[in-house]
């Protein structure tokens, strides 16, 4: 959420940001004229509330001395009358102004390259090389159906389309990935490991940027009023909201498994070809709660923690820095992770490592104390994908194939799998 004290003093700046995102000025000139009128309300209220105040004070002083206060009396009805209408009026227009604050998106960091689309996104770095294979090779849904890893026509019938039913040996890998990303983030990157709940309640996902913009993305329970996630980054932000950090123990590091609800990946085609695009994948995810001078280094080393899955794997990926006009919501800087899917000759997105900055800290009240005046002031919160898993295994799978039909496990992965090959 954007203050609104930085809104009436930056107004020119912000809607240059917000023209760089795509977006019109318009609601920014609605919510500063909402604003006047709050603070117009709020003084004729106030002015008011004296008048009355100072009517009731005569009032008494009349009866004292044994004077008659009728007319007084009749003329301080009046006034509580017209308190409780300006009240009134002033707390519908509160709601109205606090209602569309939450619609305006994070201003992109200064160093965020301007574009409107994807197409402005910018190569930052490359690692590794996909393989050439030198038989007919298979893409990762036809490898998943012949080596029975995944069936999606079973899970199709229990859920619907784009919720994958993985089997035996596709359990096994799903389950080996996820434990080896946790033990390596945990282990080796210092991150405390989390096991969130997968409902959350409408407020958190406020916090984060889901709603009220991605409201119809998302999975909902309505008699409960909750929301499947469709992240471990909701519930996890959401930790310590209303409470307050010390700046000692900042930054707060958390790696957290979960299962991951989108109604939005459901497209049809090729996008939608066995792991590409589904309703529901697992992930693990990073989150960090940092001190505002510190959130930019963060976010570059949480972003080499991430990447750290993908050397581990062997598996050829490249970093991509998102454009004004490609980021999320809620996000100042993002970093896509993307790896390269040798048979389906895609670049295939694994992980957004973003800096929200105060933005979601605002929205959901997460504050630490300052060490050096005791004063309270906003977290910045930064996280990414520590990988989502079902990119991850397509790509593995079409990148370890042989030409006898079986496919190569990654050394990393295979304490976990407990097998170097898949047999065909």
């Amino acid at each position: 959420m954007i203050p609104l004290k930085r809104i009436r003093e930056e107004t020119e700046s912000l809607k240059k940001a917000l023209a760089d995102r795509g977006e019109p000025a318009e609601l920014l000139d609605k919510i500063l004229a909402q604003d006047e009128t709050v603070r117009g309300l709020m003084t004729e209220v106030e002015g008011l509330k004296a008048r009355r105040n100072s009517a009731s004070a005569e009032i008494g002083a009349l009866k004292n001395r044994g004077e008659n206060a009728d007319e007084q009396i009749r003329g301080l009805g009046d006034l509580s009358s017209r308190v409780k209408a300006l009240d009134r009026q002033l707390d519908q227009a509160r709601q109205a102004l606090d209602s569309d604050l939450l619609w305006l998106p994070n201003p992109p960091h200064a160093s965020v390259p301007v574009g409107a689309d994807a197409s402005g996104n910018v190569e930052v770095a490359r690692w590794g090389a996909a393989p050439q294979h030198d038989f007919p090779a298979r893409d990762q849904h036809d490898l998943m159906v012949s080596l029975r890893l995944v069936d999606f026509e079973a899970g199709a019938r229990m859920s619907g389309a784009g919720f994958p039913l993985y089997t035996g040996r596709g359990a096994r890998l799903e389950r080996a990935l996820i434990n080896f990303m946790l033990d390596l983030q945990t282990g080796q990157n210092g991150y405390e490991e989390l096991w969130p709940p997968y409902l959350v309640r409408r407020d958190a996902a406020l916090t984060t940027g889901q709603l009220p913009k991605l409201e119809a993305d998302m999975y909902l329970a309505a008699q409960d009023d909750l929301f499947l996630i469709p992240t471990a980054e909701v519930p996890v932000t959401n930790m310590f909201k209303g409470e307050v950090l010390d700046e000692a123990d900042l930054p707060l590091k958390y790696a957290a498994y979960s299962a991951c609800f989108r109604r939005e990946a459901g497209s049809y085609g090729k996008e939608s070809r066995g792991l590409l695009r589904v309703h529901q994948f697992n992930k693990v995810e990073l989150v960090k709660f940092t001190h505002p001078d510190r959130s930019y280094a963060e976010l570059e080393t949480l972003r080499g923690d991430a990447e750290e899955v993908l050397r581990q794997l062997g598996l050829a990926y490249r970093v991509v820095e998102l454009c004004s006009g490609d980021l999320s919501f809620a996000a100042a800087k993002c970093y896509d992770l993307e790896l390269f899917a040798p048979v389906t000759g895609r670049w295939l997105e694994v992980s957004s490592c973003s800096n929200f900055v105060d933005f979601q800290a605002r929205r959901g009240n997460l504050r630490f104390r300052r060490s050096d005046t005791g004063k309270l002031d906003y977290l910045h919160t930064v996280n990414g994908s520590g990988v989502a898993t079902p990119r991850l295994m397509a790509t593995l799978l079409e990148t370890g194939q042989q030409k006898d039909g079986a496919v190569l496990i990654p050394e990393a992965l295979r304490p976990y799998f407990g097998s170097e090959v898949i047999e065909p």
